[in-house]
């Protein structure tokens, strides 16, 4: 889904077609875009992140121009957190290394009339973390919460920025289990509901940031 427009583009990267259906709630004229606006379904996995998010920004007019952000559900990490928690990354982590986000909280400022905002660092995972790995990823990461694309999404997005503009990017999940609501338990479909629920509401806290940024272009 593609929108046109006359300022920066905004690719919104998401792994899943549920997460994409959740952020088409607008069809294809988010009210408010300022500029081209692209929902991309990259495929599950941080590899499938990487080479969808390279092809996506191969071909860009102006390199570094096209804000980037990583969306999609999570797992959450820490005691108390539930589901339909939005989490908004102020860096992102994997083995690979670290990338911080643009802004953080004007975006989180953006995202707090829509739920409960966890504001923390990202951490990146090759496989869906349950149970007792949850709890060992936050102890060795001190991330808020996990999930597998966003990583590899925001460092790809940097690393194909070849101009001297710092391409800006930003996480934000939805948080669809967590301690104690662990999705392979009875009872917890109405937990994905609402991290649906709450995805599908978003767009327009993206929009407000992307519009928002002291870009130098802008």
């Amino acid at each position: 889904m593609t929108v046109s427009g006359d300022r920066g583009p905004l690719l919104i990267a998401c792994a899943l077609g549920i997460e994409r259906l959740a952020l088409r709630r607008f069809g294809t004229a988010p009210p408010g875009a300022d500029g081209p606006v692209t929902v991309l379904r990259t495929g599950m996995g941080p590899q499938a992140a990487e080479r969808a998010v390279e092809r996506a920004l191969r071909d860009e007019r102006e390199p570094g121009r096209t804000a980037v952000v990583a969306t999609g559900f999570c797992a959450g990490l820490m005691p108390g957190m539930h589901p339909g928690d939005l989490v908004v990354a102020d860096e992102t982590r994997d083995a690979t290394g670290r990338t911080e986000c643009t802004d953080t909280e004007l975006l989180a400022d953006a995202l707090r009339p829509y739920g409960t905002v966890h504001v923390g660092a990202l951490a990146g995972s090759a496989h869906i973390v349950h149970g007792l790995a949850r709890a060992a990823l936050h102890t060795t990461t001190a991330a808020v919460a996990a999930d597998m694309e966003s990583a590899a999404t925001l460092r790809t997005a940097r690393q194909t920025s070849v101009s001297e503009r710092q391409r800006p990017v930003a996480a934000v999940r939805v948080v669809v289990d967590a301690p104690g609501h662990e999705l392979i338990r009875p009872g917890t479909l109405r937990g994905g509901i609402s991290a649906f629920r709450v995805l599908r509401g978003v767009m327009p806290a993206f929009l407000e940031w992307h519009r928002s940024l002291l870009l130098p272009w802008r």
